[in-house]
This record gives structure tokens, sequence and C-alpha cells, in this order.
């Protein structure tokens, strides 16, 4: 796609050469969330109906889960690990539709990586992230603020360079590094926020917390970037769940 004279053939022959990621693509294509009356039953289909960003994206996506798709963690499975960050995709997606962001589904594809960085320290130093899961619950504080402690660095931040390794636009790096904070975010502001808001969502609600309090508190400047009120994400929540419920179990067998 790089490529300035590619054509969607080539990429149509590319995506369906993997059977990993072509079935994953028509599983997300067919699911629920895009809400199509005529099922797509092949890549070349798929590809004639969507945008180049859309089958970017998608791609993406499945093609990392793919990767990972072996690996196991002391801490979760990778079943578990991208149910979640599908929950959050599908969260982020809800709120940019409802702030009128053009690119919503750029901002999917920030909901499913943003979590990455936990996953390579899971792999990398598995005692050290179980330790500071632990003292986050217990202390009842935000992971990232307990991984700087304890280790120099946090999640968000890793995933970010991990992004930068894998050659990621700016604006996927940028959002994933400061959406534990976003008032940080010199760039991007709007897409920072809704990503801190449904990570937020997700994780309160798969740990049956209280969201807006505790370690799941929302960053104050969040409320007028967003225009958004406590309430209406809550109910955009009810919205992606049931969205969640109804197809993550097709997409991540």
């Amino acid at each position: 796609m790089d490529e300035p004279d590619y054509t969607m053939v080539e990429v149509a022959v590319l995506v369906g050469r993997n059977p990993g990621i072509a079935n994953r693509f028509l599983h997300i294509i067919n699911s629920p969330l895009n809400r199509r009356i005529q099922k797509i039953d092949s890549v070349s289909h798929a590809v004639c109906m969507l945008g180049i960003g859309q089958i970017h994206d998608i791609v993406l996506c499945a093609s990392v889960a793919l990767a990972f798709e072996e690996i196991k963690t002391k801490q979760m499975t990778m079943k578990k690990f991208w149910q979640r960050s599908f929950y959050c995709a599908v969260m982020a997606k809800q709120l940019a539709m409802k702030c009128r962001i053009a690119e919503s589904d750029r901002l999917f594809v920030n909901g499913m990586l943003h979590g990455i960085g936990h996953l390579f320290m899971d792999l990398s130093i598995p005692k050290e992230s179980e330790q500071a899961v632990l003292n986050a619950r217990k202390q009842e504080r935000p992971l990232y603020q307990v991984e700087r402690e304890l280790l120099g660095f946090d999640y968000a931040e890793l995933g970010a360079w991990v992004m930068g390794h894998w050659g990621l636009p700016r604006s996927l790096r940028a959002i994933t590094c400061f959406h534990p904070e976003p008032a940080r975010a010199t760039q991007f502001a709007m897409e920072t926020a809704l990503l801190h808001l449904s990570n937020l969502l997700v994780i309160s609600d798969m740990e049956k917390s209280l969201f807006g309090k505790g370690s799941f508190t929302v960053d104050p400047t969040v409320w007028p970037t967003t225009r958004l009120t406590e309430e209406q994400c809550l109910n955009f929540r009810q919205t992606a769940a049931d969205q969640f419920g109804e197809i993550t179990n097709s997409i991540f067998y």
C-alpha cells in the first residue's frame, strides 16, 4: 500500500495468500459490527467494497492477532487478551462516531492495539509485570503509574515504541503513548481522550468495578475535550458490550 502504483487486485491477492489472515478478515467484514445485508464470501469481493484505509486497518488487526495466536503468558490467554482489546476497539469506535470523528475506524485500530505493550511485558518480564498488576490492585492505583515506579516505563510507552518499530503511523503511536494521561497529548487530543475513556470503561466493566472511581478515575481534561458525560459513556458501553458479545467468539477463537 506504500507503493504509488499499487492496485486493488494486488491487495486482494496478498490478503488472500495467507489463509489465517484471510479467514479473520472475512469474519470481521461479515460480523454484526459492520451490519451488512449481503454476506461477503471472498476477499476480492470485500476489497472491492471497502476503502483502502479500512482494508489496511482490518488486515493490521487480523495479522497482529494471528502472529500472537500460539503464544501463552502467565497473566492471560491470547483469546482473553484479544477479546479485551476488541471490546476496547468497539467502544472506541462507538465514542468516535458519537463525537463525529471522521476516521472512526482508525480509532478502532487504536483500541485493538493500545494494550500491546502489556503483552510484550508479560512475555519478556513476566514476574515484574505480574508484580505491577498485584501492586496496582492492592493500592487501588492506575497500573501505568505502578509500572513506571517499578520499571521506569509503562505499557503505553512500550506499546508506542513497538508501533514505531513496526512502522505504523505517527497518529497511532501518539494516541497509544498518551492515552493513560491524555492531558499530555499535544496532538490528536480528541482521539487520545476517547481512547482514555474506552480503556477505563472496558477494564472497569471486565473487572466489575465502578467507572470513574478509584483507579478508574477519568482525567478531568477529557470531559471538556470530548463534551461527553459519564452517563453517555455508560450508555455507549452497553451498546459496545452488546456488539462485543455478538461477535467476539466468532473472531477470536
